[in-house]
């Protein structure tokens, strides 16, 4: 079954209203009845743009369609979404010239027609819940590990009197679990589409968590990746040294003879969880930044020393 997209029948904008909609249907049926148009596909055009007038001009009918139809496009293979819900009534109220609908319709609608469009009652209440939003929200580190609760600016949409769905832009607060990390979802429940007909539920809008760029920490899932400058001397000799953590800094037993490039792992003092994740510390051996008489003496004796050519791994 494919997808109908009423609108692209009718002309029109997701975002028309019900006088735009009436106008393009009468501007339609004048140009394709079958009694008077010489159009070769008159009579299949008339049907479809009276299919797609029946559901558009109807609030409630507009709604339950517009709650998936932006998700599909017109030839798609279609199957009514699992929470898609009827309310069946008696009552009257038949649809007018209902008959020759297509199963799309039908599959939506189906039950609804009167004596006009066949046997059945007209099926004059039912719901949908609405459909679920996916968004993103940045947010730093140290949010992540001590956990916090922030405020978003974001377009939601609304459905108005007529059941026409507008967006509106609200303010919601958002609780930042501790230990959450890249790539996980923040659920908000009933914040996402509105559902069409009573009862229904709003869906739920999901933000994906990203991190904010940050001067020297990474995170790698739970774990905490970090560049440590060390000079020469206590590469060489092997020393203690303050390393920061999103905890505040600790002590950071530096072995011997250690080059640049080495890891480090600080065990625990990653993101928050079960368990906890680690932070990594690469060692960057740096030079001061001034070299002083008395300093190239120094290095001038080294040299003699010890003799060392960093590049013999190359072979030069």
């Amino acid at each position: 079954m494919e997808f109908q997209d009423y609108y692209k029948t009718l002309g029109i904008s997701r975002s028309a209203t019900a006088d735009e909609i009436k106008r393009a249907y009468r501007r339609l049926a004048r140009k394709y009845h079958p009694d008077v148009s010489k159009e070769p596909d008159a009579e299949a055009k008339f049907k479809a743009m009276k299919e797609a007038y029946e559901v558009l001009k109807d609030p409630e009918k507009r709604a339950a369609y517009d709650q998936f139809g932006a998700n599909w496009r017109a030839g798609q293979e279609f199957e009514p979404p699992p929470q898609w819900q009827r309310d069946f009534a008696s009552g009257g109220g038949a649809f007018e010239g209902g008959e020759g609908f297509s199963d799309f319709f039908e599959s939506l609608f189906g039950g609804q027609r009167g004596p006009r469009g066949g046997a059945g009652h007209r099926q004059h209440e039912f719901r949908v819940d609405g459909g679920d939003i996916n968004a993103r929200i940045v947010i730093s580190l140290e949010d992540a590990f001590h956990g916090a609760t922030r405020q978003i600016s974001l377009d939601v949409p609304e459905r108005d009197a007529q059941g026409r769905v507008s967006s509106k832009r609200r303010t919601l607060n958002v609780r930042i679990p501790k230990g959450i990390v890249a790539g996980q979802r923040i659920r908000l429940e009933n914040q996402g589409n509105p559902g069409a007909g009573s009862g229904s539920r709003a869906g739920d809008l999901y933000l994906a968590v990203e991190f904010e760029r940050h001067p020297f920490y990474e995170a790698r899932g739970k774990d905490i990746h970090i560049t440590l400058p060390v000079a020469p001397w206590e590469a060489a000799l092997g020393r203690t040294v303050k390393a920061p953590t999103l905890a505040g800094p600790v002590d950071l037993k530096i072995p011997g003879d250690a080059s640049s490039g080495k890891r480090l792992r600080l065990r625990g003092r990653g993101l928050p969880g079960q368990p906890p994740g680690d932070q990594y510390v690469g060692l960057a051996i740096t030079l001061p930044p001034e070299t002083t008489a008395k300093a190239r003496a120094l290095y001038e004796q080294l040299e003699t020393a010890q003799p060392f050519n960093p590049r013999a791994e190359l072979g030069v």
